[in-house]
C-alpha cells in the first residue's frame, strides 16, 4: 500500500515538474500583441512581441525629445512610440511625418 502511494505521489510530482518546465517565459506587465495594423494610444500597453518587433529610433534623428529614464522610443505602423521599457506601457506617440 506504501509503496503505491510512493509511486501515484512521484508520478504526480513528476507531472508537475514538466508542467512548470513546458510553460512559456513569462513577461509580467506586457499586454497581448495587437496585431501589424494597431494604432496606439498613450497609457496602452504594447505586447512583449509587438514591442520586440518594433524598430529602435535614434530620436535625434527624427527630431523627437530624449526619452525619459526607462523608456525608449520604437517606431511601429506608421507611429513612434515612447514606452516603458520593462512593461511596454506607453507615454507618448507621434505620427511619422506628424511631428
Amino acid at each position: 500500500m506504501k509503496s503505491s502511494i510512493l509511486i501515484v505521489t512521484a508520478a504526480a510530482l513528476a507531472l508537475a515538474a514538466g508542467a512548470t518546465i513546458a510553460q512559456p517565459m513569462d513577461h509580467s506587465g506586457w499586454a497581448a500583441d495587437q496585431g501589424a495594423s494597431h494604432h496606439w494610444a498613450r497609457g496602452e500597453h504594447m505586447g512583449y512581441n509587438d514591442w520586440s518587433g518594433a524598430q529602435t529610433v535614434d530620436y535625434r534623428q527624427h527630431h523627437l525629445r530624449a526619452p525619459r529614464r526607462g523608456y525608449e522610443w520604437r517606431e511601429s505602423n506608421g507611429q513612434f512610440v515612447e514606452a516603458a521599457i520593462a512593461t511596454g506601457v506607453i507615454a507618448s506617440i507621434v505620427m511619422d511625418g506628424h511631428r
